[in-house]
């Protein structure tokens, strides 16, 4: 088996608040000590991590936005938003965090690697073409998929179990046919996008599939949500890659969201997606840090997604589904059915 290829570089710790702030780098402290005690160190492949290039970032992000968060960038410290904030080490992680997420998407294409972790800050997702929103300030899984499909991939998946949804890549693939984006989150829930309805647009019709979950959703909602709507819809995509918007904000003791879910469930569901890219022949799967604020809770769950990426197997959860988790997920089946004229499997 090929080890497990590993994004990582100190620089990212340069990012940081002022002020208290959740996304701090002691996140990612608490996400290496989770990876080391899942990954026996001779099973760790490091990548080689350089900033993402300009052709890179201008796939996702508008050449005016760029040239407004350079100049943000210089100034040191600053607030891009009420969430979202710069320091005089922000620069450097930024396209660090970009271009090794785009490295470790080119690793799996070539077989350097069939399974990997970019532990990165800052996050992306929510990182739209013209603004830095969320925490985030380049959409890193985004941008990774285009290095992907340049580095001969034809279908791309992006899974986003982050709470909160990943509009930043949605709206970056939802006109096309060649990005998958599902995302599960809470709803209603920052950022205020995700409806189930939301289902993409013209050739990209039925390749965004929302699955906005009612707060409070625990284990069994997103094992059934998996079973009906997440694997299905991939097994219909065919990805050449499986990347996964990971973050762990989902977890019942995150104090950022609502949700309900226990380490393990990330286990399955990591185990659910590294089975699926096997199955596919390929075995291709990237995890990409996203969110998770409570430290015992990421560096837990980091751990397992390790363990899972390296061959440990935990099953999806089954059990009871209350009635508001089984009509979220029915809304979702409902809405793809529609925009692909016929019931997903």
């Amino acid at each position: 088996m090929l080890g497990l290829g590993l994004i990582d570089d100190v620089r990212f710790d340069a990012h940081f608040s002022r002020w208290a702030h959740p996304e701090r780098p002691e996140r990612l402290t608490a996400a290496r000590s989770g990876l080391r005690a899942a990954v026996d160190p001779a099973s760790i492949v490091r990548l080689d991590v350089t900033p993402a290039s300009p052709e890179d970032l201008m796939k996702v992000h508008r050449a005016d936005y760029l040239a407004s968060l350079e100049a943000a960038l210089s100034s040191g410290w600053g607030q891009l938003d009420a969430d979202t904030y710069v320091s005089p080490g922000s620069g450097p992680a930024a396209h660090l965090a970009a271009g090794g997420t785009a490295r470790l998407a080119v690793a799996l294409m070539r077989g350097e690697v069939a399974k990997g972790f970019a532990l990165v800050r800052p996050p992306g997702h929510h990182a739209e073409a013209d603004r830095a929103m969320g925490f985030c300030l380049l959409n890193n899984i985004a941008i990774a998929a285009e290095a992907a499909l340049a580095a001969g991939a034809e279908r791309v998946a992006i899974v986003d179990w982050d709470v909160h949804h990943g509009n930043g890549t949605q709206h970056a693939f939802e006109d096309r046919g060649d990005v998958l984006f599902v995302s599960l989150h809470q709803w209603p829930c920052f950022p205020g996008t995700g409806r189930a309805e939301e289902t993409g647009r013209g050739r990209g019709v039925g390749r965004t599939v929302n699955v906005a979950l009612p707060a409070g959703c625990g284990d069994e909602v997103y094992g059934e949500a998996f079973r009906r709507v997440v694997l299905p819809v991939l097994r219909a995509h065919a990805p050449d890659l499986i990347l996964v918007s990971a973050g762990y904000d989902a977890h019942t003791a995150d104090p950022l969201a609502s949700m309900e879910l226990s380490t393990s469930c990330y286990a399955a569901m990591a185990t659910a997606l590294v089975r699926e890219a096997d199955a596919l022949g390929h075995g291709r799967v990237g995890f990409v840090l996203e969110g998770g604020y409570d430290l015992a809770a990421l560096e837990g769950s980091v751990s397992v997604t390790a363990r899972a990426a390296m061959g440990h197997r935990t099953e999806l959860p089954e059990g009871s589904v209350d009635r508001a988790g089984a009509a979220a997920i029915e809304a979702t089946r409902s809405a793809v059915a529609r925009v692909w004229a016929e019931p997903i499997p």
